[in-house]
């Protein structure tokens, strides 16, 4: 019966985004360089720093605020690749996605989303003079990362599998709505050229979709815990595979900023869906629709708009 449920709930949701996303592609603005560095007061209000990925805030001179992303990827390649891209995210349109409002194609390539009035989610996990996410908020995000991604897999023209999940690429909107801001269409072909994802082979594709699914995994675990693997504290996959999930252990690993103010019994659901994210790196892979409909199932009593 959950199977056919299941299948019948995909049919569904198939049919309302083929009638509510298949418009036209939104306004996509486009910026100079000069523009871009300007906003960015030269680059230097960064967001997030990494070797693959870096992100600003900007504010630009008619006083709009917005998230500025350089695309580092392909760099040596032509325009054609991420005018394709620009195309492709502009026609995205979930509540849990950022939106994107430009891009730029000089010297370097940017992306310009959405503003987030908040900030990142690491940003609230991690620095104590920002305001800590009540277990409702947490809740709310975990479910909503993975509508997006169940979006972007299954419901997408063509699928956007390339997709990167963790505290630091989640922002959050003025209302605590928490949006990826770090999708791409591309990923590495056969000399490095950019393909589509949708065009790699099943085994590829299949690889890029257990990876997001552990890291959903991870950033579920860091919800919990307020702690990150990749700060080198504890290593949260170890612990929630060897975990029993028993009060005491779970009470040691909760978050401080939580306290007391969570539902015991949603948070080992919680952590259930987290445990079966994180292995599926070594068995065949869960798909994000099934992720989606267990963390519903077993926050029940939890009221979340995803689309």
């Amino acid at each position: 019966m959950e199977a056919l449920i299941f299948k019948i709930r995909l049919i569904i949701l198939s049919w309302v985004h083929l009638r509510s996303h298949s418009g036209p592609i939104s306004l996509v603005k486009h910026f100079s360089y000069k523009d871009i560095k300007k906003a960015t007061d030269g680059f230097r209000r960064s967001i997030y720093n990494s070797s693959k990925r870096v992100a600003y805030r900007a504010k630009f001179q008619n006083g709009h605020a917005a998230i500025v992303k350089e695309v580092r990827a392909f760099e040596d390649q032509d325009d054609a690749a991420f005018y394709r891209e620009v195309q492709l995210l502009g026609r995205l349109h979930h509540r849990h996605i950022a939106a994107l409002n430009g891009f730029s194609s000089g010297p370097k390539r940017f992306l310009v989303f959405e503003n987030m009035e908040k900030g990142s989610l690491k940003e609230h996990l991690s620095d104590p003079l920002m305001t800590p996410l009540n277990w409702r908020i947490r809740l709310q995000i975990a479910v909503g990362i993975a509508a997006a991604l169940e979006y972007l897999h299954f419901f997408c023209d063509p699928p956007m599998y390339h997709v990167s999940v963790s505290s630091s690429t989640i922002m959050l909107d003025e209302n605590f709505t928490a949006k990826l801001c770090d999708v791409s269409l591309l990923c590495s072909g056969e000399n490095n050229n950019p393909i589509p994802t949708s065009k790699c082979s099943k085994e590829c594709r299949d690889e890029i979709c257990k990876h997001t699914i552990f890291q959903l995994g991870l950033l579920i675990l860091e919800l919990v815990t307020g702690q990150s693997s990749e700060d080198g504290g504890v290593d949260l996959v170890q612990w929630v595979q060897d975990s029993r999930l028993r009060r005491r252990s779970i009470h040691q690993m909760i978050d401080p900023d939580l306290g007391d103010n969570y539902d015991f019994t949603e948070l080992k659901g919680l952590l259930a869906v987290a445990k079966m994210c994180v292995q599926s790196v070594h068995k065949p892979t869960v798909k994000t629709p099934q992720i989606l409909w267990y963390l519903q199932k077993k926050l029940g009593r939890t009221r979340v708009v995803v689309y």
